[in-house]
């Protein structure tokens, strides 16, 4: 390969004077066959994408996203809790600390919940509830059988309470 690069400056008399240089190929290791690693990379994504699909389509994920004290209401703290639904899944029954004040928020696909042994109420992407504090949950669920769901819950709790942020109904 030959490469044409044009010298220019003030003390060149001839404009059109070019330096030559050439480059050699250097040669690498000898290929290992396209189809062949192909194959063995499509199988090792199919498999662990087809397990972690599977772990993921029944789950309940449920991720603290943010912790923080409000410096102007002392004794109180905010929580962040994002929970995703697998498909057809739910949550066991269950209530909040006593001091939790609750405004949840619907991110994707729907919501089936029932509070303090009302009717069930479907919630969908972008529908707001509140839950005050005491609420139990008899029912709370993704109200679909094959699209996932998340929720964003954000708590105002009494920052010294060591209640679990969720605690199962006795049956």
């Amino acid at each position: 390969m030959k490469v044409g690069v044009r010298r220019k400056g003030r003390n060149d008399r001839n404009e059109d004077d070019a330096f030559k240089i050439t480059m050699k190929r250097i040669q690498t290791s000898k290929s290992v066959g396209l189809p062949r690693l192909t194959f063995i990379v499509c199988t090792v994504i199919a498999t662990l994408g087809l397990a972690s699909g599977i772990a993921d389509d029944k789950s309940l994920k449920v991720t603290v996203v943010f912790d923080h004290a409000l410096p102007n209401v002392p004794g109180k703290s905010m929580k962040g809790i994002l929970v995703e639904y697998g498909p057809g899944v739910a949550s066991v029954g269950h209530v909040h600390p006593r001091s939790a004040f609750i405004y949840a928020t619907v991110l994707e696909g729907a919501i089936r919940t029932s509070v303090n042994d009302g009717p069930a109420v479907v919630y969908r992407a972008g529908q707001i509830f509140p839950e005050m504090p005491g609420d139990r949950h008899t029912l709370d669920e993704n109200a679909s059988k094959t699209e996932p769901a998340k929720l964003l819950a954000v708590f105002v709790v009494d920052t010294d309470d060591k209640e679990q942020l969720l605690t199962p109904l006795a049956k």
